[in-house]
């Protein structure tokens, strides 16, 4: 039984795991991470998740935080352009989810409304019969995000919550979407109607760096933000009728698999009227 297991099936791992999840403990981590102290951790993380360091824009990392935040040289990932196509925001692992009747959809083993997500009843309305496009970042990812359209992009609103893992142990547990910090803004767009995009925290992620808070023009492929360290998920909701996600993607949700995409790359296209 390894630890995360042994924190979420057990009685006693669930009385560590209240303190260990709570946002306390997560600053106090985001803390040392933050400072030069941590700077030992960074080879062994680099060599254990085989990170590809011809990518990085730098190797001169103050602290742990430098190295998982990182950013990469700016020809590493290929924005789609096309007007037609919509992009992902992150490297992650995709998963499509239809939002049929607007009542709940399943992220692994657990069911969430888009309500609960939101905590907007007439927001969440917006997306009945649409899709959640939900991109999960496991620790070995590139944790730097970009908007996936041009638009004008309402202001941030965050939700605080008790941070938890997003590992599948995790998931199978806990109502995981539900009880972590998340902050989503609306994007309204030329192409895809009114989209939003949402940043989910996980334990140990002490901060989801967004750059822009407040109403503003943003522009497909610029960078949003970053999480720093832990595994995170970007969730983006779309309106009934506007995208028409590439038939590999559907298909692999369709039979409870995940796709392995990068920042910038198409995943659909939108539906003409």
């Amino acid at each position: 039984m390894d630890t995360l297991e042994f924190l979420y099936t057990t009685p006693v791992g669930r009385m560590i795991l209240k303190p260990l999840s709570s946002r306390f403990v997560s600053k106090c981590a985001g803390k040392f991470l933050d400072s030069r102290f941590s700077h030992f951790l960074i080879s062994d993380f680099i060599a254990k998740n085989d990170l590809n360091t011809s990518e990085f824009d730098t190797m001169d990392f103050r602290c742990f935080n430098d190295c998982f935040s990182r950013k990469l040289k700016d020809n590493a990932r290929t924005i789609d352009t096309s007007e037609e196509n919509m992009i992902s925001p992150c490297d992650g692992l995709l998963t499509v989810v239809s939002l049929k009747d607007g009542v709940a959809f399943p992220v692994k083993q657990s069911q969430y409304t888009v309500k609960s997500l939101l905590r907007d009843e007439r927001l969440a309305d917006r997306y009945k019969d649409g899709y959640a496009l939900v991109y999960r970042l496991c620790v070995n990812h590139y944790h730097r995000y970009c908007y996936v359209e041009s638009g004008r992009k309402s202001r941030n609103r965050f939700i605080p919550g008790v941070l938890h893992t997003v590992r599948p142990i995790a998931l199978m547990n806990r109502p995981v979407f539900s009880e972590n910090c998340r902050e989503y803004a609306c994007i309204k767009t030329k192409n895809f109607g009114i989209l939003t995009q949402m940043e989910v925290g996980a334990m140990l992620v002490g901060k989801i760096d967004n750059h822009a808070h407040g109403k503003c023009f943003v522009r497909r492929g610029s960078e949003k933000g970053t999480f720093l360290y832990g595994g995170s998920t970007i969730i983006v909701l779309v309106e009934k009728g506007k995208l028409r996600v590439d038939d590999g993607i559907l298909e692999a949700s369709r039979l409870g698999n995940e796709t392995p995409v990068l920042y910038g790359q198409r995943i659909g296209q939108r539906i003409s009227r």
